[in-house]
């Protein structure tokens, strides 16, 4: 009987510890993305993340990115940027730190084509990250691609879909990989929201994830009018 209680004990306790990672958690994660065109070939990223392990509460991670794009053409977009990282991984992958703050440089290619009515976008990105959790500091190297679909159903709304994964340059190859759809609206012609859900993999967890996003596209040129 004690050993029946012992064992009980530690199942029980093993299970509140795996809960802590998050995973049975619905998160959410609210962002902000921002095309500002500079110029007929240049145009400046601007992007803002909060993410929470649960829809309203627990902070994940604060992401701040921004990056200089040059437009080879309407269907090929070259960028070079950075990304600024403040992780809590109190509910994730690395129980003995509780904040992760990283520095990203990043290098990407875009490809956009259209067949039909779908409109297909490749992401092809490279990282250079630098991690410091107060207590160690690591250099690490990933890429990226990323498969978009968009779908317009009218000239209001949309439909949006994407695949996304991630390879470490380093130690295990496979990262993680993202799945995500979503409705999007399209409230101006350079603003829009969508609405959506993510699955999120790793080799050892899945997280759930709602998603919120903003997308605002000024054109910060000025007009042949308004030069004198």
């Amino acid at each position: 009987m004690r050993k029946f209680l012992a064992i009980l004990i530690l199942l029980i306790a093993t299970n509140n510890q795996a809960q802590e990672t998050g995973e049975d958690k619905l998160g959410a994660w609210y962002m902000y993305f921002g095309t500002n065109k500079v110029s007929e070939r240049f145009s400046i990223h601007t992007e803002a993340q909060f993410r929470y392990y649960e829809t309203s509460s627990n902070f994940n991670q604060l992401l701040l990115r921004t990056g200089l794009n040059y437009h080879i053409s309407s269907e090929a977009i070259a960028t070079i940027g950075y990304g600024y990282i403040d992780t809590d991984t109190s509910f994730e992958e690395f129980p003995n730190e509780n904040k992760l703050l990283e520095n990203r440089i990043f290098e990407q290619f875009i490809l956009k084509n259209k067949v039909w009515e779908l409109l297909f976008e490749h992401r092809f990105r490279f990282e250079q990250r630098f991690l410091n959790s107060g207590t160690s500091s690591d250099t690490q190297h990933r890429a990226r691609y990323r498969l978009q679909i968009t779908l317009p159903l009218t000239n209001t709304f949309f439909l949006n879909f994407y695949d996304e994964i991630f390879l470490n340059l380093q130690d295990e190859i496979f990262g993680q990989n993202r799945l995500y759809a979503a409705l999007g609206v399209n409230i101006l012609e350079n603003l829009s929201v969508q609405a959506g859900y993510l699955k999120n993999h790793f080799n050892t967890a899945n997280y759930d994830r709602l998603q919120l996003a903003v997308f605002y596209n000024p054109d910060l040129r000025r007009k042949k009018s308004e030069v004198k």
